[in-house]
């Protein structure tokens, strides 16, 4: 299969990715040489995956978790919800009402004065 881009590498990079590739060579021949030296193969950083818990342990977690979540509720207190203030009584509505009917009429008179 073709490649599609054309890559340009700067002065230098060349010689660097070969001595890279030759370090890197260098190492799998020492780590051959250890795992024949100790008779087994070192544990390579690579491919390492994610670490299994048993189910008893992670049973263990969750119930430590619900204990400190238990314990943290415990302790809050329940606020109540404040008590609306300011609200408006059914006859002072009738009083704002007729005051306001009395102003509108009073606009109304000096407006038909005009």
């Amino acid at each position: 299969m073709a490649c599609r881009f054309e890559i340009t590498l700067p002065a230098g990079a060349a010689a660097d990715l070969a001595a890279a590739r030759q370090a890197l060579d260098e190492i799998d021949r020492l780590e051959k040489r250890l795992a024949a030296i100790f008779g087994s193969a070192l544990p390579s950083s690579a491919g390492k995956g994610r670490r299994e818990m048993s189910a008893a342990t992670r049973a263990k977690i969750a119930a430590a978790a619900r204990a400190r979540w238990a314990k943290r509720k415990a302790h809050q207190t329940v606020s109540k919800p404040a008590k609306k203030k300011g609200g408006l009584t059914p006859a002072g509505r009738r009083k704002l009402s007729q005051l306001m009917k009395a102003r509108w009429a009073a606009r109304r008179k000096a407006a038909a004065k005009k």
